[in-house]
């Protein structure tokens, strides 16, 4: 994930990324438990509406979010593609999820946890060694 990004953005840019990875994942999640509770009237079969959510808990996370973003793109393609249910819907979350596949998902993730720049302090040579330090 490192190689995809060069950082991970905090503040202003992290908390719009945060807030869109809620959106599109809260959507994916609370349409995909709709629809396995039969609340929604489109034919969807039951592994599409888990693979919705399993995909919308991981955007929430921010986990794996260029692979995410880019299978739930698919999905919502294929569900546009099939004219199922309203397209506009499908045509949202999957600019949102392209655009976080594309940006990252910002500094509050399970990626940036994982797969980010790490902090090393070194203490003081002299209280880690016996020996006198070298000077030339």
């Amino acid at each position: 994930m490192r190689r995809l990004f060069s950082n991970f953005a905090t503040g202003q840019p992290g908390v719009g990324l945060l807030v869109m990875r809620l959106v599109a994942g809260g959507v994916q999640v609370f349409r995909g438990v709709a629809g396995v509770a039969g609340a929604l009237a489109i034919g969807l079969s039951a592994p599409v509406w888990v693979a919705k959510i399993v995909l919308g808990l991981m955007l929430i996370i921010g986990l794996w979010t260029p692979v995410t973003g880019g299978l739930v793109a698919v999905l919502e393609l294929g569900i546009l593609l099939a004219r199922i249910g309203d397209p506009w819907i499908h045509v949202l979350l999957m600019t949102l999820s392209v655009s976080l596949a594309l940006m990252g998902p910002g500094g509050w993730s399970v990626d940036a946890r994982l797969f980010g720049w790490k902090r090393i302090d070194i203490g003081d040579r002299r209280t880690r060694s016996s020996h006198p330090p070298c000077h030339r």
